[in-house]
Protein backbone atom coordinates (compact mmCIF):
# COMPACT_ATOMS: atom_id res chain seq x y z
CA UNK A 1 0.00 0.00 0.00
CA UNK A 2 1.32 3.18 -1.04
CA UNK A 3 2.33 5.84 1.79
CA UNK A 4 -0.29 8.28 0.53
CA UNK A 5 -2.81 5.63 0.69
CA UNK A 6 -1.80 5.03 3.70
CA UNK A 7 -1.80 8.88 4.96
CA UNK A 8 -5.40 9.35 3.22
CA UNK A 9 -7.05 6.08 5.08
CA UNK A 10 -5.04 7.46 8.61
CA UNK A 11 -6.69 9.21 11.08
CA UNK A 12 -5.40 12.73 12.00
CA UNK A 13 -6.24 11.84 15.48
CA UNK A 14 -4.72 8.82 16.44
CA UNK A 15 -2.87 8.08 13.20
CA UNK A 16 -4.28 4.69 12.43
CA UNK A 17 -6.11 3.31 9.75
CA UNK A 18 -9.76 4.30 10.15
CA UNK A 19 -11.93 2.78 12.58
CA UNK A 20 -15.11 3.35 11.75
CA UNK A 21 -14.55 6.74 9.86
CA UNK A 22 -16.97 10.02 10.52
CA UNK A 23 -17.06 12.77 7.53
CA UNK A 24 -17.49 16.15 8.91
CA UNK A 25 -19.29 18.64 6.83
CA UNK A 26 -16.23 20.73 6.29
CA UNK A 27 -15.25 17.43 4.49
CA UNK A 28 -12.17 16.06 7.35
CA UNK A 29 -12.75 12.30 8.45
CA UNK A 30 -11.80 11.03 12.17
CA UNK A 31 -12.35 7.55 13.68
CA UNK A 32 -15.62 7.27 15.68
CA UNK A 33 -13.93 7.39 18.93
CA UNK A 34 -10.94 9.88 18.22
CA UNK A 35 -14.27 12.11 17.40
CA UNK A 36 -15.62 11.31 20.73
CA UNK A 37 -12.75 11.70 22.75
CA UNK A 38 -10.57 14.03 21.75
CA UNK A 39 -12.95 16.69 20.33
CA UNK A 40 -12.29 18.80 16.93
CA UNK A 41 -11.14 21.95 18.88
CA UNK A 42 -7.84 19.92 19.78
CA UNK A 43 -7.34 19.63 16.25
CA UNK A 44 -5.51 22.82 13.47
CA UNK A 45 -8.20 24.42 11.59
CA UNK A 46 -6.21 25.20 8.70
CA UNK A 47 -4.34 21.57 8.63
CA UNK A 48 -6.60 19.12 11.21
CA UNK A 49 -3.59 18.01 12.66
CA UNK A 50 -3.25 17.76 16.61
CA UNK A 51 -2.39 20.77 18.01
CA UNK A 52 0.72 20.22 19.88
CA UNK A 53 2.59 23.07 20.05
CA UNK A 54 2.28 26.92 21.31
CA UNK A 55 3.98 29.74 19.44
CA UNK A 56 5.13 32.20 21.89
CA UNK A 57 5.15 34.74 19.14
CA UNK A 58 1.55 34.09 18.15
CA UNK A 59 0.41 33.30 21.68
CA UNK A 60 -2.08 30.29 19.98
CA UNK A 61 -1.65 26.58 19.80
CA UNK A 62 -0.36 25.25 16.06
CA UNK A 63 0.23 21.81 14.62
CA UNK A 64 3.83 20.95 13.47
CA UNK A 65 2.69 21.65 9.77
CA UNK A 66 1.91 25.47 10.89
CA UNK A 67 5.54 25.42 12.67
CA UNK A 68 6.94 24.87 9.84
CA UNK A 69 4.89 27.20 7.44
CA UNK A 70 5.82 30.82 6.58
CA UNK A 71 3.65 32.14 8.89
CA UNK A 72 5.59 31.13 11.82
CA UNK A 73 9.37 31.36 10.75
CA UNK A 74 12.00 32.05 12.77
CA UNK A 75 8.79 31.72 16.06
CA UNK A 76 9.45 29.83 19.41
CA UNK A 77 7.71 26.90 20.20
CA UNK A 78 7.09 25.33 22.91
CA UNK A 79 5.28 21.93 23.69
CA UNK A 80 1.55 22.25 24.29
CA UNK A 81 1.65 20.64 28.04
CA UNK A 82 4.84 23.39 28.89
CA UNK A 83 3.10 26.29 27.45
CA UNK A 84 -0.52 25.03 29.33
CA UNK A 85 1.86 25.07 32.33
CA UNK A 86 3.78 28.25 32.53
CA UNK A 87 0.63 30.34 31.62
CA UNK A 88 -1.63 28.54 34.49
CA UNK A 89 1.63 29.87 36.75
CA UNK A 90 1.64 33.08 35.24
CA UNK A 91 -2.41 33.41 35.77
CA UNK A 92 -2.41 32.29 39.41
CA UNK A 93 0.15 35.18 40.04
CA UNK A 94 -1.94 37.77 38.62
CA UNK A 95 -5.04 36.04 40.52
CA UNK A 96 -3.35 35.63 43.97
CA UNK A 97 -4.03 39.71 44.36
CA UNK A 98 -7.70 39.56 43.65
CA UNK A 99 -7.89 36.47 45.87
CA UNK A 100 -5.80 38.08 49.07
CA UNK A 101 -8.29 41.14 48.91
CA UNK A 102 -11.13 39.36 48.49
CA UNK A 103 -9.97 37.63 51.80
CA UNK A 104 -9.60 40.80 53.26
CA UNK A 105 -13.04 41.93 52.16
CA UNK A 106 -14.60 39.20 53.61
CA UNK A 107 -12.43 39.51 56.88
CA UNK A 108 -13.21 42.98 56.79
CA UNK A 109 -17.39 42.61 56.74
CA UNK A 110 -16.88 39.87 59.33
CA UNK A 111 -15.60 42.21 61.96
CA UNK A 112 -18.58 44.71 60.64
CA UNK A 113 -21.23 42.17 61.57
CA UNK A 114 -19.46 41.65 64.82
CA UNK A 115 -19.65 45.16 65.98
CA UNK A 116 -23.69 45.23 64.99
CA UNK A 117 -25.88 43.55 68.37
CA UNK A 118 -29.31 45.53 68.49
CA UNK A 119 -30.13 47.07 65.17
CA UNK A 120 -33.02 44.61 64.29
CA UNK A 121 -32.19 42.71 61.11
CA UNK A 122 -29.11 44.55 60.29
CA UNK A 123 -25.53 43.57 60.64
CA UNK A 124 -24.15 43.36 64.11
CA UNK A 125 -22.49 47.39 63.46
CA UNK A 126 -25.64 48.66 63.22
CA UNK A 127 -26.75 46.64 66.21
CA UNK A 128 -24.04 47.69 68.25
CA UNK A 129 -24.75 51.61 67.17
CA UNK A 130 -28.76 51.22 68.84
CA UNK A 131 -27.87 49.54 71.74
CA UNK A 132 -25.12 52.46 72.50
CA UNK A 133 -28.12 55.00 71.75
CA UNK A 134 -30.53 53.32 73.61
CA UNK A 135 -28.13 52.90 76.82
CA UNK A 136 -26.95 57.06 76.13
CA UNK A 137 -30.66 58.26 76.23
CA UNK A 138 -31.18 56.65 79.52
CA UNK A 139 -28.31 57.98 80.94
CA UNK A 140 -29.43 61.50 79.58
CA UNK A 141 -32.86 61.13 80.78
CA UNK A 142 -31.50 59.86 84.27
CA UNK A 143 -29.00 62.89 84.15
CA UNK A 144 -32.17 65.85 83.33
CA UNK A 145 -34.11 64.49 86.43
CA UNK A 146 -32.11 65.42 88.86
CA UNK A 147 -32.40 68.62 87.15
CA UNK A 148 -35.45 71.68 87.72
CA UNK A 149 -38.32 71.57 84.96
CA UNK A 150 -36.87 74.13 82.82
CA UNK A 151 -33.95 71.47 81.82
CA UNK A 152 -36.20 69.95 80.09
CA UNK A 153 -35.71 72.23 76.85
CA UNK A 154 -32.32 71.11 76.78
CA UNK A 155 -33.24 67.18 77.47
CA UNK A 156 -35.53 66.82 74.63
CA UNK A 157 -32.82 68.78 72.20
CA UNK A 158 -29.80 66.14 73.32
CA UNK A 159 -32.41 62.95 72.25
CA UNK A 160 -33.78 64.51 68.71
CA UNK A 161 -29.44 65.38 68.21
CA UNK A 162 -29.00 61.77 69.07
CA UNK A 163 -31.79 59.98 67.79
CA UNK A 164 -30.69 62.04 64.28
CA UNK A 165 -27.11 60.75 64.96
CA UNK A 166 -28.26 57.49 65.11
CA UNK A 167 -30.53 57.40 62.27
CA UNK A 168 -27.46 59.04 60.06
CA UNK A 169 -24.79 56.47 61.53
CA UNK A 170 -27.16 53.70 60.98
CA UNK A 171 -27.78 54.72 57.33
CA UNK A 172 -24.20 55.17 56.58
CA UNK A 173 -23.29 51.68 57.60
CA UNK A 174 -26.13 49.68 56.09
CA UNK A 175 -24.80 51.76 52.91
CA UNK A 176 -21.30 51.15 53.46
CA UNK A 177 -21.87 47.16 54.03
CA UNK A 178 -24.01 46.91 50.99
CA UNK A 179 -21.39 48.65 48.88
CA UNK A 180 -18.92 46.13 50.31
CA UNK A 181 -21.45 43.19 49.64
CA UNK A 182 -21.56 44.38 45.87
CA UNK A 183 -17.56 44.93 45.21
CA UNK A 184 -17.22 41.04 47.22
CA UNK A 185 -19.68 40.25 44.89
CA UNK A 186 -17.96 41.11 41.98
CA UNK A 187 -14.77 39.75 43.09
CA UNK A 188 -15.75 36.10 43.87
CA UNK A 189 -17.58 36.75 39.51
CA UNK A 190 -14.12 37.52 38.38
CA UNK A 191 -12.49 34.69 41.03
CA UNK A 192 -14.86 32.10 39.85
CA UNK A 193 -14.49 33.00 36.14
CA UNK A 194 -11.24 33.03 36.39
CA UNK A 195 -10.95 29.49 38.20
CA UNK A 196 -13.06 27.60 36.11
CA UNK A 197 -10.40 28.52 32.93
CA UNK A 198 -7.53 26.83 35.43
CA UNK A 199 -9.65 24.23 34.93
CA UNK A 200 -10.33 24.29 31.70
CA UNK A 201 -8.51 21.69 29.20
CA UNK A 202 -5.61 23.01 28.09
CA UNK A 203 -6.36 24.25 24.37
CA UNK A 204 -9.32 25.74 25.87
CA UNK A 205 -7.35 27.11 28.62
CA UNK A 206 -4.60 28.83 26.21
CA UNK A 207 -7.44 29.93 23.79
CA UNK A 208 -9.13 32.38 26.26
CA UNK A 209 -5.98 32.75 27.73
CA UNK A 210 -5.82 36.66 26.60
CA UNK A 211 -9.45 37.11 27.28
CA UNK A 212 -8.79 35.88 31.24
CA UNK A 213 -5.89 37.62 32.06
CA UNK A 214 -7.86 40.99 30.37
CA UNK A 215 -10.49 40.44 32.90
CA UNK A 216 -8.42 39.82 35.64
CA UNK A 217 -6.38 42.66 34.79
CA UNK A 218 -8.82 45.42 34.30
CA UNK A 219 -10.83 43.86 37.55
CA UNK A 220 -9.79 47.34 39.62
CA UNK A 221 -8.30 46.90 42.98
CA UNK A 222 -10.49 48.90 45.38
CA UNK A 223 -9.54 50.66 48.46
CA UNK A 224 -8.81 48.45 51.62
CA UNK A 225 -12.18 48.87 53.17
CA UNK A 226 -12.17 49.97 57.11
CA UNK A 227 -14.25 51.43 59.51
CA UNK A 228 -13.60 54.79 60.13
CA UNK A 229 -13.38 57.19 63.06
CA UNK A 230 -16.93 59.05 63.96
CA UNK A 231 -18.73 55.64 62.63
CA UNK A 232 -20.12 54.85 66.34
CA UNK A 233 -22.44 56.77 68.77
CA UNK A 234 -20.10 59.67 70.27
CA UNK A 235 -21.27 58.83 73.98
CA UNK A 236 -18.74 61.66 75.04
CA UNK A 237 -20.06 64.39 73.24
CA UNK A 238 -24.13 63.72 75.26
CA UNK A 239 -22.57 62.92 78.38
CA UNK A 240 -19.49 64.32 78.98
CA UNK A 241 -19.87 66.73 82.24
CA UNK A 242 -23.07 66.57 81.48
CA UNK A 243 -24.48 68.72 84.66
CA UNK A 244 -21.81 71.46 84.24
CA UNK A 245 -22.14 72.18 80.85
CA UNK A 246 -26.14 72.72 81.37
CA UNK A 247 -25.35 74.89 84.49
CA UNK A 248 -22.74 76.81 82.69
CA UNK A 249 -25.53 77.26 79.76
CA UNK A 250 -27.99 78.90 82.24
CA UNK A 251 -25.34 80.86 84.19
CA UNK A 252 -26.80 84.43 85.09
CA UNK A 253 -30.90 82.69 84.77
CA UNK A 254 -30.39 81.54 88.94
CA UNK A 255 -28.46 78.48 90.43
CA UNK A 256 -30.07 75.28 89.45
CA UNK A 257 -32.16 73.26 92.67
CA UNK A 258 -32.45 69.25 92.50
CA UNK A 259 -35.25 68.28 92.11
CA UNK A 260 -37.17 66.07 95.07
CA UNK A 261 -37.18 62.57 93.89
CA UNK A 262 -40.78 62.18 96.17
CA UNK A 263 -39.22 58.41 97.13
CA UNK A 264 -42.25 55.53 98.55
CA UNK A 265 -39.18 53.84 99.98
CA UNK A 266 -39.75 51.92 103.24
CA UNK A 267 -37.77 53.56 105.83
CA UNK A 268 -35.20 51.38 106.49
CA UNK A 269 -34.98 50.27 102.56
CA UNK A 270 -31.97 52.06 100.23
CA UNK A 271 -33.01 51.45 96.21
CA UNK A 272 -30.04 52.17 94.24
CA UNK A 273 -30.28 55.11 91.72
CA UNK A 274 -30.93 53.43 89.12
CA UNK A 275 -33.29 51.07 91.21
CA UNK A 276 -31.77 47.89 90.34
CA UNK A 277 -30.83 46.82 93.81
CA UNK A 278 -32.09 47.28 97.56
CA UNK A 279 -30.27 47.01 100.99
CA UNK A 280 -30.72 47.73 104.64
CA UNK A 281 -29.81 51.28 105.94
CA UNK A 282 -30.79 54.12 107.58
CA UNK A 283 -34.87 54.52 108.43
CA UNK A 284 -36.13 57.73 106.29
CA UNK A 285 -39.38 59.78 107.15
CA UNK A 286 -41.45 59.25 104.41
CA UNK A 287 -44.91 60.45 103.21
CA UNK A 288 -47.92 57.43 103.70
CA UNK A 289 -48.48 55.24 100.92
CA UNK A 290 -51.24 52.95 100.71
CA UNK A 291 -49.73 50.59 98.58
CA UNK A 292 -46.44 49.97 101.33
CA UNK A 293 -46.26 47.14 103.19
CA UNK A 294 -46.68 48.28 106.99
CA UNK A 295 -44.70 44.89 108.68
CA UNK A 296 -42.88 43.12 105.95
CA UNK A 297 -39.92 43.69 104.30
CA UNK A 298 -39.89 43.55 100.61
CA UNK A 299 -39.77 45.50 96.85
CA UNK A 300 -42.36 44.75 94.85
CA UNK A 301 -42.03 45.81 90.69
CA UNK A 302 -43.82 48.37 89.18
CA UNK A 303 -44.92 45.52 86.78
CA UNK A 304 -47.31 42.37 87.46
CA UNK A 305 -47.63 39.55 84.84
CA UNK A 306 -51.41 37.97 84.36
CA UNK A 307 -50.01 35.59 81.88
CA UNK A 308 -47.13 34.61 79.62
CA UNK A 309 -43.50 33.47 80.90
CA UNK A 310 -41.02 36.04 82.53
CA UNK A 311 -37.61 35.51 83.89
CA UNK A 312 -35.71 37.97 85.72
CA UNK A 313 -31.97 37.42 87.44
CA UNK A 314 -30.50 38.71 90.79
CA UNK A 315 -26.84 38.64 92.16
CA UNK A 316 -27.14 37.98 96.10
CA UNK A 317 -24.02 39.32 98.15
CA UNK A 318 -25.02 38.72 101.44
CA UNK A 319 -24.75 35.35 103.63
CA UNK A 320 -27.65 36.38 105.58
CA UNK A 321 -31.77 36.95 105.36
CA UNK A 322 -32.95 37.43 102.07
CA UNK A 323 -35.51 36.51 100.14
CA UNK A 324 -36.61 36.26 96.17
CA UNK A 325 -40.04 35.52 94.84
CA UNK A 326 -43.68 36.65 93.79
CA UNK A 327 -46.36 37.88 95.36
CA UNK A 328 -50.07 38.40 94.18
CA UNK A 329 -51.58 41.47 93.71
CA UNK A 330 -53.98 41.33 96.52
CA UNK A 331 -51.89 40.13 98.93
CA UNK A 332 -52.07 41.52 102.75
CA UNK A 333 -50.08 44.90 102.74
CA UNK A 334 -50.76 46.59 106.45
CA UNK A 335 -51.13 43.23 108.43
CA UNK A 336 -49.21 40.04 108.72
CA UNK A 337 -49.06 37.72 105.29
CA UNK A 338 -50.46 34.62 105.56
CA UNK A 339 -50.89 34.01 102.14
CA UNK A 340 -50.91 34.85 98.91
CA UNK A 341 -46.87 34.56 97.69
CA UNK A 342 -43.98 32.26 96.67
CA UNK A 343 -40.45 32.65 97.57
CA UNK A 344 -36.88 30.88 98.09
CA UNK A 345 -34.91 32.66 101.34
CA UNK A 346 -31.95 32.03 103.32
CA UNK A 347 -32.68 32.57 107.03
CA UNK A 348 -30.55 31.33 109.35
CA UNK A 349 -27.66 30.00 107.20
CA UNK A 350 -30.88 27.39 105.79
CA UNK A 351 -32.08 27.68 102.18
CA UNK A 352 -35.91 27.30 101.96
CA UNK A 353 -38.71 27.30 99.90
CA UNK A 354 -41.84 29.22 101.19
CA UNK A 355 -45.48 29.44 100.10
CA UNK A 356 -47.85 29.31 103.09
CA UNK A 357 -50.27 28.51 104.37
CA UNK A 358 -48.21 25.20 103.27
CA UNK A 359 -45.33 23.90 104.98
CA UNK A 360 -41.83 24.96 104.56
CA UNK A 361 -39.58 23.07 102.39
CA UNK A 362 -35.74 23.14 103.49
CA UNK A 363 -33.86 22.76 100.00
CA UNK A 364 -30.84 20.59 99.40
CA UNK A 365 -28.33 23.35 97.76
CA UNK A 366 -24.79 22.17 97.70
CA UNK A 367 -23.53 25.54 97.20
CA UNK A 368 -23.50 29.19 98.25
CA UNK A 369 -26.14 30.91 96.21
CA UNK A 370 -24.84 33.98 94.47
CA UNK A 371 -26.97 34.45 91.25
CA UNK A 372 -30.24 33.19 90.49
CA UNK A 373 -32.96 33.26 87.99
CA UNK A 374 -36.20 33.26 88.72
CA UNK A 375 -38.57 31.90 85.59
CA UNK A 376 -42.51 32.55 86.04
CA UNK A 377 -44.56 30.22 83.44
CA UNK A 378 -48.42 32.19 84.61
CA UNK A 379 -50.12 29.92 82.34
CA UNK A 380 -48.96 26.54 83.41
CA UNK A 381 -48.76 27.55 86.77
CA UNK A 382 -45.06 26.99 87.48
CA UNK A 383 -42.74 29.60 89.11
CA UNK A 384 -38.80 28.11 89.21
CA UNK A 385 -35.52 29.18 90.48
CA UNK A 386 -32.26 28.51 88.91
CA UNK A 387 -28.26 28.37 90.16
CA UNK A 388 -26.65 30.51 87.48
CA UNK A 389 -23.14 29.67 88.73
CA UNK A 390 -23.70 26.11 88.12
CA UNK A 391 -26.79 25.50 85.53
CA UNK A 392 -28.67 23.86 87.83
CA UNK A 393 -32.15 23.77 89.28
CA UNK A 394 -33.18 24.88 93.06
CA UNK A 395 -36.95 24.02 93.43
CA UNK A 396 -40.24 24.97 91.53
CA UNK A 397 -43.51 25.81 92.82
CA UNK A 398 -47.24 24.69 91.03
CA UNK A 399 -50.15 26.44 91.84
CA UNK A 400 -52.87 27.56 89.12
CA UNK A 401 -52.14 31.52 89.73
CA UNK A 402 -55.67 33.55 88.75
CA UNK A 403 -54.22 37.01 90.28
CA UNK A 404 -51.68 39.24 88.77
CA UNK A 405 -48.20 37.92 90.05
CA UNK A 406 -45.51 40.90 91.38
CA UNK A 407 -41.66 39.54 91.22
CA UNK A 408 -40.45 41.01 94.57
CA UNK A 409 -36.86 40.59 96.47
CA UNK A 410 -36.30 41.07 100.35
CA UNK A 411 -33.69 42.00 101.99
CA UNK A 412 -31.97 42.10 105.47
CA UNK A 413 -28.40 43.15 105.02
CA UNK A 414 -26.69 46.34 104.43
CA UNK A 415 -25.12 44.68 101.14
CA UNK A 416 -27.18 45.24 98.30
CA UNK A 417 -29.33 42.51 97.02
CA UNK A 418 -29.18 43.24 92.79
CA UNK A 419 -31.03 42.42 90.13
CA UNK A 420 -28.80 42.13 87.22
CA UNK A 421 -29.14 44.27 84.01
CA UNK A 422 -30.30 42.83 80.35
CA UNK A 423 -27.85 40.78 78.90
CA UNK A 424 -28.92 38.11 81.84
CA UNK A 425 -32.70 37.94 81.01
CA UNK A 426 -33.63 35.46 79.33
CA UNK A 427 -37.51 36.98 78.26
CA UNK A 428 -37.88 40.72 80.34
CA UNK A 429 -36.69 43.39 77.85
CA UNK A 430 -36.98 45.93 81.12
CA UNK A 431 -35.90 45.67 84.73
CA UNK A 432 -39.20 44.91 86.42
CA UNK A 433 -38.47 46.58 89.66
CA UNK A 434 -38.44 50.44 87.89
CA UNK A 435 -41.00 52.50 90.08
CA UNK A 436 -41.00 50.11 92.85
CA UNK A 437 -43.46 49.15 95.47
CA UNK A 438 -41.65 48.56 99.34
CA UNK A 439 -42.28 46.61 102.56
CA UNK A 440 -40.42 46.75 105.80
CA UNK A 441 -39.73 43.76 108.50
CA UNK A 442 -40.51 40.71 105.78
CA UNK A 443 -40.34 37.48 107.13
CA UNK A 444 -39.38 34.41 104.68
Amino acid sequence: MSSKLVKDLSCPVCHDIFKEPVVLSCSHSFCNDCLASAGSESLCSLHSEKLRLFCLDHQQPVCLICRDSKAHNNHRFRPIDEAAQDHRGKLQITLKPLQEKLKLFEEVKGNLIKQQNTLRKLDQTAEHIKVKAQHTERQIKEQFKKLHQFLQEEEEARITALSEEEEQKSRMMKLKIEALSREIAALSDTIRATEDELRAEDVSFLRNYKVTVERVQQRRLPYDPQLGSGALIDMAKYLSNLTFNIWKKDEGEGLLQPCDSGSQHYPDHILSEDLTSVRLGERQKLPVNPERFKIHHCVLSSEGFNSGTHSWDAEVESDQHWALGVAQDSVQRKGQILTGYWEICLLNGKYTAASPPLLDKALSVKNKLQRIRVHLDFDRGKLSFYDLDTNTHIHTFKHTFTDRMFPYIGNHNKLPLKILPVPYYSHLTKNPFKKTQTSGNRKC
